[in-house]
């Protein structure tokens, strides 16, 4: 039987909290993996360095409780969901019966573009449905810019404050709605000057050749830059396959950073969770695919149609 707030509840119980210092982080994070381990259910403390002292700080290496390193784990958000669902089946497979995880989502607050995790925040609503988990997602109002926020509502089921308060989420949207109106994208510093290459219709080896061009500013890794290759070809081949002419390919390069988008007259997928989760409908295995291989994937709808931007960037934050 599952204890606390989900107590009779199906599948993914989401919950969030706003706090606004170290103390009331502690006040609402400490009591939820404190009842979790005393309901001998699988407890996990997902958090980046400073968060994660702050509950280290509080249990000890004997307590109970499972901590992994949330800077990893959420590098990015399709391969997030893919380390979720292994270690949720792993843990259902084991006979757990509830599994809490508390961890905190990038946001632009700490320097992270947020469209990708917005879509992230909301999936999570389907994709880990079918477990018994219930997870905390709470976030920092010192740093959470209020649009993050408002988005917060937007994709938690429940929120709670640091006096232990609980209430519905009034400005929840299921991920359908949500993700179907469109996330707010980023503005990407590099597009506003002239693209270093452009092309009209290329064919997924053309678009690799131009590509190319590209690699001698951006001085990436081989396997950062072989993979932004592999990934416009699968944008380029599903632009052709299942959008709509014509197909639109810019690159634009600095020292660690390459951006290239490839918009067609399409509607774009429809699955809003496409590349999220593999997907067998049209063209989601390779959005799927460009999500694992990409340091940050857009998909926007816009007047000139369906707009792919792919970034590949040194990994060190050059």
């Amino acid at each position: 039987m599952r204890s606390g707030p989900a107590l009779g509840h199906s599948g993914l119980f989401h919950e969030a909290a706003f706090y606004g210092s170290d103390d009331e982080f502690l006040a609402v994070v400490v009591p939820f993996l404190r009842d979790g381990v005393a309901a001998g259910e699988p407890t996990v403390s997902l958090f980046g360095p400073h968060n994660q002292r702050l509950v280290r700080s509080v249990f000890g290496p004997d307590s109970g409780v499972e901590f992994i390193d949330g800077g990893r784990h959420y590098l990015r958000p399709a391969s997030a969901i893919r380390r979720h669902r292994d270690m949720l089946t792993r843990y259902v497979d084991a006979g757990a019966v509830q599994i809490r995880i508390a961890g905190d989502v990038p946001h632009p607050g700490v320097g992270v573009p947020w469209e990708w995790w917005a879509r992230y925040e909301s999936a999570v609503n389907e994709v880990y449905d079918e477990f018994p988990m219930y997870g905390l997602c709470p976030y920092d109002t010192r740093t959470a810019p209020r649009e993050i926020l408002d988005d917060v509502q937007r994709t938690h089921t429940h929120m709670v404050g640091a006096d232990g308060h609980r209430r519905p989420s009034g400005m929840y949207q299921p991920p359908r709605q949500f993700l179907t109106s469109g996330v707010t994208s980023w503005t990407e510093p590099l597009q506003s000057a002239a693209p270093a290459i452009e092309l009209l219709d290329p064919s997924p080896a053309r678009a690799r050749d131009a590509v190319g061009a590209l690699r001698a500013v951006a001085a990436l890794s081989e396997e950062e830059f072989e993979g932004l290759v592999v990934a416009v070809s699968e944008a380029v081949t599903n632009a052709i396959r299942h959008g709509r002419a014509p197909v639109h390919l810019r690159g634009w390069a600095r020292g660690g950073r390459a951006v290239v988008t490839v918009t067609d007259a399409g509607p774009g997928p429809a699955n809003p969770v496409a590349g999220l989760m593999p997907d067998r409908e049209p063209g989601g295995l390779g959005l799927w695919l460009m999500h694992q291989l990409c340091a940050y994937v857009s998909l926007q709808r816009g007047p000139e149609g369906f707009t792919v931007r792919l970034v590949a960037e040194d990994p060190d934050g050059a």
